[in-house]
């Protein structure tokens, strides 16, 4: 038996790198298991395994007694002297047990015992092993799918990618590549579970630290991160070094080293952002590349409303909201992006009556070019007046004049009933 427990020690030792000490030890604890059922030595039983020669011995406890022994706790005095010569009536002494003794019922529940203690040893060993690296990037491949959960093989356990830490962009398939942020280990009674995601932030603010040598030796440090992951992600980075540019360390030689991170995300797009302790400057650069006209503080309500031009106002906002969404969340400040009011010029007020007034049905370019010229602006400056004020304009006589003034009423009185409809 010793050479078979030998290999078998041997063999877990290095392949699945359980320390031998640990295993004797749980072997121990199973054959005691196993071998109260075969010599009915209740809780007074001991087994050693000789280190070296891996020989197992099993020494039972029982009571020295002066006739003939009642049961297997008891023991003769002639044959307790024979252990120890000085063993007396009503001492306790050990007795060895010889392993043949177990029986096959024995050596059933050792094995059983044996194999639930090596993979308890397992389990402890995966968990030692990963228990510091919360926060860590981990490489592992894609065993199998349990729902819409993603296990990971890591080599040393396996961990588990939920469903809500997945990126929606993102397809995963058996046997695939992967690096997962490491949200959580735990050891609950099932074993260990390790808890990764692909959409955290500090997903991104890890692999800015492997790729920008400047970020993990501390020059240049993050100051947040907002992410929709799949989509878009902005990190504030700041440098009290003024003669270091905290954007372009992370952008890298031709954007060699913010590439490599979108690359990883699958084409996540990154704004990296200067951050400034002053929120204003702070939401100008989230911003960016719109460009702002006004921006307004106001601590009480924790508010910054910006003002951009008509032709800028979508690419602040961005693609439905995306800009302004992120920039809120990096700042931690409410944003309400507006349309700056545009004073017209002269020329731009007379193009602009012109084509509100070309949208009345039969009314042509020429005619509210004329009708303009005579000083009827809007649509419903022609309602007010009379047929023959507009008869009196060049190029426009009074058959026509009583035609632009129906044509002008029924299209009033469409957009007071579209009005009131919407109300």
């Amino acid at each position: 038996m010793n050479t078979e427990l030998q290999a078998v020690i041997e063999y877990m030792e290095r392949e699945r790198g359980i320390d031998r000490e640990t295993m004797i030890q749980a072997v121990e604890g199973a054959l005691i298991t196993a071998s109260r059922k075969s010599v009915n030595a209740k809780d007074h039983l001991r087994v050693e395994i000789d280190r070296k020669t891996f020989k197992v011995h099993a020494f039972a406890t029982v009571t020295v007694v002066g006739g003939f022994p009642a049961n297997e706790s008891e023991i003769s005095l002639l044959d307790a002297r024979e252990i120890d010569p000085n063993a007396q009536i009503g001492d306790e002494i050990e007795r060895e047990v010889e392993p043949q003794q177990f029986g096959r019922i024995a050596a059933q529940t050792a094995k059983q015992a044996i194999l639930h203690r090596i993979r308890m040893a397992e389990k402890d060993k995966i968990y030692d092993e990963h228990k510091d690296r919360e926060g860590d990037i981990a490489t592992g491949s894609i065993r199998r799918f349990e729902r819409n959960d993603v296990i990971v093989d890591l080599g040393m356990g396996e961990g588990i990618l939920p469903s809500r830490e997945r990126v929606a962009t993102e397809d995963y398939n058996i046997n695939d590549k992967i690096r997962c942020y490491v949200l959580s280990v735990t050891n609950p009674a099932a074993g260990p579970q390790i808890v990764l995601s692909r959409s955290h932030p500090n997903f991104v603010r890890r692999l800015f630290e492997l790729e920008v040598a400047e970020i993990a030796d501390g020059t240049v440090e993050i100051k947040g991160i907002a992410r929709e992951a799949g989509f878009r992600s902005k990190v504030a980075v700041w440098c009290p070094d003024p003669k270091v540019d905290p954007v372009g360390a992370c952008v890298g030689m031709r954007g060699i080293r913010v590439k490599n991170i979108c690359r990883e995300l699958g084409g996540e797009k990154i704004d990296i952002v200067r951050w400034n302790p002053d929120i204003a400057t702070f939401v100008t650069n989230s911003l960016q590349p719109a460009t702002l006209s006004k921006v307004e503080v106001d601590e009480r309500t924790q508010t910054v409303t910006v003002r951009v031009h008509p032709d800028q106002l979508s690419l602040a906002i961005g693609k439905k909201g995306q800009n302004a969404r992120l920039t809120a969340k990096l700042t931690g400040w409410r944003v309400d992006i507006t349309r700056e009011e545009v004073e017209l010029n002269f020329e731009e007020k007379v193009a602009k009556a012109i084509e509100s007034l070309a949208e009345i049905p039969g009314v042509s370019e020429e005619i509210a070019i004329a009708l303009v010229q005579n000083g009827f602006l809007s649509l419903e400056g022609i309602v007010a007046a009379e047929v023959e004020d507009l008869a009196a304009a060049e190029e426009i006589d009074l058959a026509a004049a009583k035609q632009i003034k129906s044509a002008a009423e029924a299209h009033y009185e469409k957009q007071i009933g579209s009005e009131v409809k919407d109300l």
